[in-house]
């Protein structure tokens, strides 16, 4: 049980009171009313094959069935049609087993209008390696809002790319999930701040009847990634009492990158290997021959692949497995989430009235690997040092493989990660009117300790001996031993030069909520509704680095200070639901927020406006035009001076400079990169957002419909911190003339890149620091089309077949970085990771007790790595079945890139596939076993 780590956790879930929440009225926003059945509202792709289609409800119709109000993600007034002003996009919980989903973030990360490419929990080297996020419209995580149940949850208390707050999607218990609704377009006068590219809203279940438990266990074909998740859930009403619970626990090995052939040596391509220990003579620019035994005397490391490079500078020693045999392409993960929820009916006070309180916590551990321990001579100083045994200037380095320190995972780094959320309140309606009101407090905390092996500071000592002081010219004095320099490590020696900097970082976020919605008066085409709502809210962060990192006891490690702030927020806003005719139907909604922090206010009033037309039952005609807004992110805001290095960096100023070409450039992608110094601002200004869109569903037959949506989203002010790789091209381009080397575009890439003298003994002209702050931005804007269809045929012999597509078009993608600047063309850019296009495709056949699904996505072109053209479009098949042996009990067999499909690109050297778009996992699959007990 200790494997699982439920141990230390016992007794913290035995305290754990499981709570209910049944849907409710206007601040979940997004839920069935009390007295409905499980109504799911949809977008033009039904949810699931028995699901009622979103076919334009005929008023005659709604009276003679009684169609049941639903609440829309998007509309806080409850509605017959499932079909409002602006698209909604429907994954049910059946959805995320049939497609081969293998959690909430995997479904939501493949849906068209996710074209925005993210630093994932598999990216590697990133702030944010134990969570991932989402990019809808290619507008950042953090234009995104992300709902639990209607509620705002804590954010990632660590920046994502070290600059904007997200919301982790890596902890929600798929188990649990009755949905997820997607709303596309800007939504600030309903939910906000955030929602300016769209909203996610992931719906629990709020009942069960009985108890269920699934098994699912499996991996990759190729090694690695073997996984087990074990779920249990139920519940039950005893009298007023309605409760529910649901546990899920998991289990994920890593991928490391030698177990992929196709990358399991940098030198497939051709290149040189990588270095591992070297002598450079600083005064001639040349490596020293190895003494001793040489490479000889470290054969055997990085998997007996280091070897004697000659190189144009001289000998060193290099191996193209020192990456391989470090990096992990899978992270792996350990959790245990779990949910309850309890539900009192006041049935003295209404049949309505009720008292409601729903709680989910999570354990995550992630670890990951990502270079390995490595050393530079003085690194803290200048690099190199007076070597007094030959009278040189001298810069020493080595890597350390896996063979030296007992097996490349010695060298992990871990984040223990646990979240919560806990909801309470009361809801019912007023007797003897329309009307319905909820009142509730959520309050939500993340708590991240993250866990990083350091060299100590004595590592210098370590390998060239006592330092004997500094000369003339203020370098330091060493007379090391060559002869020991090319001996290999002992695990023992290595634990005597590492140790673990731990840093500790919190955030939360708490929002109590009254809302109400009902009827106001009659027009001849129906009743006049509306719905209010009024929120006050907090929030904060803090992140605590290690105080070892100030004390000097790691090797090169600059000073690092902790960050904290909080804000708090007021809201009030209303909607309006008026049907003009009977095929006219106008929604307008307005709200106003203000936050409050760093000694100031910032307030915004937000409008949406929406408009349906049915000029037949069959036919809808959608438009919506919303203003939307964002508060400064607090990291941006409260971001202390940050210094630090990037993982990687390429230094395309000196590529240009030494006439290489970018693929073969000894400055492409080098590990570890740039170092860079990053501040935050208190004069941030909010980002003001537009969007607007428009579109047709068809819906001739209740099993076929289609739709198409033109959408287009703008935001004035963007809040950013330039990219450090959107500021070493610039710059480049700026020193080359490429781009005008006086434009404010030039001025400021060419003022944040600061480099060592071109005269400089070691390292002339390398970038030194990067200087990263966050600006308003004049402008950025995009817009595109979704198209969306569903088909069901019935047959009497061989089943029921359904056929679901979905697509995405990006039309234009414009940035513009000062108000004087010409756009920046994102959208066909070359150094714009992002997709033009996507589509998901899928069938599923049912035939007696087998469920058959096939899912297709077909992703759009990218530029290569190299960036200097686009690679083909890419398709991912997977592939599920399902067969009910009894009423009660069910198998299923999921396979995942059913033909083993790795999109490749060694357009720029190793990793040789396009990071953060794609994985190369190849081939997954598993075996699930369902069983329930009770009705």
């Amino acid at each position: 049980m200790s494997h699982w780590k439920l141990s230390l956790r016992s007794n913290l879930i035995n305290t754990v009171v499981f709570y209910i929440t049944i849907s409710g009225v206007a601040a979940s926003y997004a839920q069935s009313s009390p007295e409905s059945p499980a109504s799911v509202p949809g977008s033009a792709t039904p949810v699931s094959i028995d699901a009622t289609p979103p076919v334009p409800v005929k008023e005659e119709k709604v009276a003679e069935e009684k169609v049941q109000e639903v609440f829309v993600t998007g509309s806080r007034i409850p509605r017959a049609s499932k079909e409002g002003p602006t698209s909604v996009t429907v994954i049910t919980g059946a959805d995320l087993e049939q497609q081969g989903f293998r959690n909430v973030y995997d479904a939501l990360s493949a849906q068209t209008q996710n074209t925005g490419m993210t630093q994932g929990a598999d990216y590697g080297n990133t702030f944010t390696p134990a969570a991932n996020t989402i990019s809808l419209r290619g507008l950042g995580p953090n234009h995104t809002l992300i709902l639990v149940n209607g509620r705002r949850v804590a954010d990632y208390p660590v920046a994502y790319d070290g600059s904007v707050n997200f919301v982790n999607l890596a902890n929600i218990p798929s188990a649990l999930v009755d949905r997820i609704e997607i709303l596309n377009s800007g939504a600030s006068a309903i939910y906000g701040s955030d929602a300016i590219a769209g909203v996610v809203n992931i719906i629990l279940k709020k009942e069960i009847s009985g108890y269920d438990i699934n098994v699912k266990a499996g991996g990759t074909q190729a090694g690695g990634g073997a996984n087990q998740r074990i779920q249990f859930s139920g519940g039950g009403t005893s009298g007023d009492l309605t409760g529910l619970f649901g546990v899920e626990i998991s289990q994920r090995q890593p991928i490391w990158s030698r177990q992929r052939d196709f990358m399991s040596s940098e030198t497939l391509d051709g290149t040189t290997p990588r270095r591992t220990n070297s002598q450079l003579n600083v005064d001639t620019g040349n490596y020293i021959t190895p003494g001793g035994a040489g490479c000889g005397g470290l054969a055997n490391s990085f998997d007996h692949s280091l070897v004697m490079v000659q190189s144009s500078q001289g000998p060193y020693c290099g191996s193209g497995k020192a990456l391989p045999s470090y990096w992990t392409t899978e992270t792996a993960n350990q959790s245990e989430n779990l949910y309850g929820a309890l539900t009192y009916q006041l049935s003295g006070i209404s049949p309505k009235t009720e008292v409601f309180s729903d709680f989910m916590v999570g354990f995550n551990t992630t670890k990951n690997n990502t270079r390995g321990p490595n050393w530079t001579s003085e690194g803290a100083g200048n690099g190199y040092f007076y070597n007094q045994n030959t009278g040189n200037d001298e810069s020493w380095y080595r890597r350390i493989a896996p063979e030296e320190i007992g097996g490349a995972d010695r060298y992990d780094k871990k984040w223990d990660d646990t979240a919560a959320n806990w909801s309470v309140g009361v809801r019912g309606d007023i007797p003897g009117s329309t009307w319905n009101y909820e009142a509730a407090y959520n309050i939500s905390g993340y708590s991240s300790r993250a866990s990083v092996p350091l060299l100590l500071s004595n590592v210098d000592s370590f390998f060239l001996g006592p330092k004997l002081g500094v000369n003339s010219d203020g370098v330091a004095i060493y007379a090391p031993n060559a002869n020991n320099f090319y001996q290999p490590l002992t695990p023992a020696q290595f634990n005597s030069i590492t140790g673990v900097a731990t840093s500790q970082n919190k955030s939360w976020t708490q929002t109590l909520s009254l809302t109400a919605n009902g009827e106001l008066f009659n027009l001849p085409a129906g009743p006049v509704r509306l719905a209010g709502v009024a929120e006050l809210g907090s929030q904060g962060f803090s992140n605590t680095p290690d105080p070892l990192i100030n004390q000097g006891v790691f090797y090169n490690q600059s000073e690092a200070e902790g960050a904290s702030g909080s804000r708090k927020r007021y809201a009030l806003g209303a909607e309006l639901n008026i049907p003009i005719t009977k095929e006219l139907i106008t929604t307008v909604a307005g709200r106003y927020d203000d936050y409050s922090f760093a000694g100031r206010n910032d307030g915004k009033f937000t409008y949406n406006m929406g408009i349906e037309f049915r000029p037949v039952n069959t036919l809808l005609f959608r438009g919506n035009l919303a203003t939307s807004f964002r508060a400064p992110d607090m990291n941006y805001i409260y971001s202390s001076v940050t210094r630090g290095y990037y993982a990687s960096t390429t230094d395309y100023y000196l590529c240009q400079l030494s006439g290489q070409p970018l693929a073969g450039c000894s400055y492409n992608n080098y590990s570890p990169g740039a170092n860079y110094i990053q501040t935050g601002s208190k004069d941030l200004k909010p980002e003001d957002g537009k969007s607007w869109s428009y579109g047709v569903v068809w819906s001739p037959t209740s099993n076929f419909d289609v739709s198409a949506d033109f959408w287009r989203i703008q935001i004035d002010n963007l809040v950013t911190n330039l990219d450090p790789d959107t500021i070493l091209h610039n710059e480049a381009n700026c020193r080359s003339g490429v781009l005008d080397i006086n434009s404010p575009t030039c001025v400021d890439a060419i003022s944040r890149v600061i480099r060592n003298p071109a005269n400089a003994p070691l390292n002339p002209n390398a970038i030194e620091d990067i200087l990263v702050n966050p600006i308003n931005a004049a402008q950025e804007r995009t817009s595109g089309i979704d198209l969306s269809a569903k088909w069901r045929i019935k047959t009497s012999d061989i089943g029921t077949f359904l056929l679901k597509a979905n697509s995405t078009l990006v039309l234009s993608h414009y940035y513009k970085q000062f108000a004087n600047d010409p756009d920046e063309n994102l959208r066909d850019s070359l150094t714009n990771p992002d997709w033009r296009s996507k589509v998901n495709a899928s069938v599923t056949w049912i035939l007696n007790k087998w469920t058959n699904t096939v899912q297709v996505t077909r992703y759009g072109s990218l530029p290569n790595a190299n960036q200097t053209s686009r690679i083909s479009p890419f398709a991912l098949v997977n592939y599920s079945v399902n067969y009910q042996i009894t009423p009660a009990a069910s198998v299923s067999l999921i396979v995942n890139n059913v033909f083993n499909s790795v999109k490749q690109d060694s357009s720029a050297g190793w990793p040789f596939y396009p990071v953060g778009n794609y994985n190369p996992y190849g081939r997954e699959g598993w075996l699930e076993f369902n069983y329930h007990f009770g009705k």
